[in-house]
Order: structure tokens, then sequence, then C-alpha cells
């Protein structure tokens, strides 16, 4: 025996809810935002810029550490190569320097003995012990001993930058007092000095010029 008949077998109530003008709309869906989801939606775009902004202060922070960082790394870096690089030339030069100074403490230590010993060979001569018969062979012994000291001295002064300043105070001007600079110029001289020095110094062209006058005269007198 057939069921009974039901009519909302066939009847789509799916279909029937979305063509319905009474049917109720989804929550939110084609709704008016009210004054409450406006202030909701400005608090979380206000929360969500105060994050952003916590976010922004924080990696300026960040960045402005790593630029701190960087600025330091740098200095390490740039004072490190400037250190190494004087350090290394200041040694250098310190090493050089040292080498060149013991070198020169041994050539002085050197000098000093070769010039004890040339200065005890020249006090040792007594020229007053000398005879007749040695005196040759004493005097040419005498002048090879001097020469062999003088040539130490030469030899000594190239050397050693000490010693230069005795060749400067020997070619250095003699004093006012000294007998040779006390001799007065010619401007200081009285006239008739003058003269007289003029005349020294000029009679033999005088003589010269009188002479060949005279050889001139006999010629013409001649012819």
């Amino acid at each position: 025996m057939a069921g009974e008949y039901d009519s909302t077998e066939f009847i789509d109530t799916d279909f029937l809810a979305q063509k319905s003008p009474s049917a109720a709309p989804a929550a939110g869906y084609g709704r008016a935002p009210t004054s409450d989801d406006v202030n909701r939606k400005v608090v979380e775009a206000q929360q969500k810029l105060v994050e952003l902004k916590r976010a922004q202060e924080e990696l300026e922070r960040e960045r402005a550490g790593l630029e701190e960082l960087r600025r330091r790394q740098n200095e390490f870096q740039t004072g490190r190569d400037e250190v190494v690089q004087n350090l290394t030339r200041g040694l250098g030069l310190l090493e050089e320097a040292e080498f060149v100074a013991r070198r020169d403490a041994e050539q002085m230590v050197k000098t000093v003995g070769d010039f004890r010993a040339a200065l005890a060979k020249v006090q040792s001569i007594n020229d007053t012990t000398w005879t007749k018969e040695n005196f040759q062979v004493e005097l040419t012994r005498a002048l090879t001993t001097i020469e062999n000291a003088r040539m130490e001295w030469n030899s000594a002064r190239l050397k050693i930058s000490a010693l230069a300043g005795e060749t400067k105070n020997a070619a250095a001007p003699l004093d006012k007092n000294s007998p040779v600079a006390a001799v007065p110029s010619l401007a200081e001289l009285p006239f008739g000095q003058l003269c007289k020095i003029g005349l020294a110094m000029t009679w033999p062209l005088l003589l010269v010029a009188i002479g060949a006058l005279g050889i001139f005269i006999a010629i013409l007198v001649r012819k």
C-alpha cells in the first residue's frame, strides 16, 4: 500500500528562503555599520598604529644600535691598521737607528783606542835625546809617527760626526781681539798712509812706463 503523500517532499526550502522577502538576512551581511562598529574599528586602528609605532621605534633603536656597532667596527679596523702601520714603520726606523748608533758607538770605542795609542806615540817622541848620529833616523821615524796620527785623525773625522765640529771651529772667523783681526782696513787708514801705499804699489809701473818712454824718444832721435 502506497505511503501517505507529503507535500513538502518536493519543495526546496533553501531556494524559498533566498527568494522570500521576509526572510531574515545573515548576521552582518549587507547591514550598515553602527556607531559601535565604527568606534570598534577606530579603536582597532589606533591599537594597530600604536603597535606599528612601537615596532618602528624598536626598529629605529635597533638601527641606531647597528649603526653604532658598524661605527665601532670601522673605528676598530681603521685604528688597528693605523697602529700596525705606525708601529711597523717605527720599529723599522728604531731598528735602523739602533744599528747605526751601535755601529757608531763601536766605531767610537775603536777610535778612542786608536787616538790614545797615536797620542801616546806622538807624546813619546823626545827630540832632546836625538844625537848627531841618529838624527836622520829619529827624524824620519818621528815624521812617520806624526803622519800616521794625522791620517788616523782625518779618517776618524770623516767617519764620526762628533768630530766634524772641530773642522767647523777651525774654519770659523777669527775673533776681533786676535792680532790678525786687529789689522785696520784701508778705509780706516789716514790719507798720507794711503798715498804711501799707493806709491809703493804703483812705482814699478811708473819705472816701466818711464823706461818705455825713454826708448821711444831714443828711437825718434836716431831717425
